[in-house]
């Protein structure tokens, strides 16, 4: 099976490995990492590739449920068990790689984060090419039901995934809505119409992805997944714990996880590799089985 056979029909769900230089130090906190761990940056780095070697090279870890992983640029950029990071998951795993490009949000404006301007895609998308990466994942974020700032969103998302398809990737849309909104199964409302308008107006043969916060309402992303221009959809965890994103998730026919945080949240550092195994395929465990239901 090819790499885009495998996510359009395969089944289990995307690991989401891509925390960036703003979220690592809480990553690794959480992991049993402090601060007063690293000096600088370069040090802090390396730890966190360290982490994302170690889930990549569990025995847990593999293609048999999970399709694939989003990897932050820097992995992306290094190598596991001697092997590019992208060429290891696909020979050695049975997982595509995907890679974020995103720059980090800018200030909220009009109920939303816009993505900053990228300012280095074309050089990112030329090595994801040359590493072997099949698609990208780029983040805003929707704290209201803002007309105006959902259209903003998702026209800067199209934008850029105009460009990503141009460069022979697939491209991830993630439109996330904060799950604490008062207001967020409205603005779910005019996330769905404002995708469904711009799917539309998508050139024959471009597909993309997208990344949904799990919806108020079950099943309401049910003409997103079935749309002929959509690959396919996955749910963020966007904050739930994991056991309350399995929860919600099983809920939503054909929606599968991208979980981040959901996924690593009981991994520390000193556990043994056997409890560290455990404790990782109990979690790809509950999230495959909330994605396959």
């Amino acid at each position: 099976m090819d790499q885009q056979s495998k996510i359009a029909q395969g089944t289990g769900f995307l690991a989401a490995l891509d925390q960036s230089g703003g979220s690592t130090p809480k990553a690794l906190a959480e992991y049993g990492v402090p601060e007063s761990d690293y000096a600088n940056s370069d040090e802090m780095f390396d730890l966190m590739h360290e982490f994302r070697a170690r889930i990549i090279t569990s025995p847990a870890f593999t293609g048999a449920r999970i399709l694939a992983a989003i990897l932050f640029e820097q992995t992306m950029d290094r190598d596991v068990a001697g092997l590019p990071t992208p060429r290891y998951l696909w020979e050695q795993k049975n997982i595509v790689p995907f890679v974020k490009v995103d720059e980090g949000l800018a200030a909220e404006a009009d109920g939303v984060r816009l993505m900053k301007p990228f300012t280095r895609l074309d050089g990112l998308l030329a090595r994801a090419a040359e590493r072997r990466v099949f698609g990208t994942k780029m983040r805003s974020f929707i704290s209201s039901d803002s007309a105006g700032g959902i259209d903003a969103i998702l026209d800067q998302q199209f934008r850029y995934a105009a460009t990503i398809l141009d460069a022979g990737l697939m491209p991830i849309l993630e439109p996330e809505v904060d799950i604490h909104s008062p207001s967020k199964a409205a603005a779910e409302a005019l996330l769905k119409q404002g995708i469904l308008a711009r799917l539309g107006d998508l050139p024959d043969g471009r597909r993309v992805m997208l990344k949904l916060s799990i919806p108020t309402v079950d099943n309401f992303y049910s003409e997103l997944i079935e749309h002929p221009r959509v690959l396919r959809v996955v749910a963020l965890s966007g904050g739930y714990s994991q056991s309350e994103a399995d929860a919600r998730l099983a809920r939503n026919h054909g929606l599968i996880a991208s979980f981040s945080r959901a996924l690593v949240q009981d991994l520390r550092r000193d556990q043994s590799d056997a409890d560290f195994t455990k404790t990782l395929d109990a979690a790809i465990g509950a999230i495959y089985e909330a994605s396959i239901t």
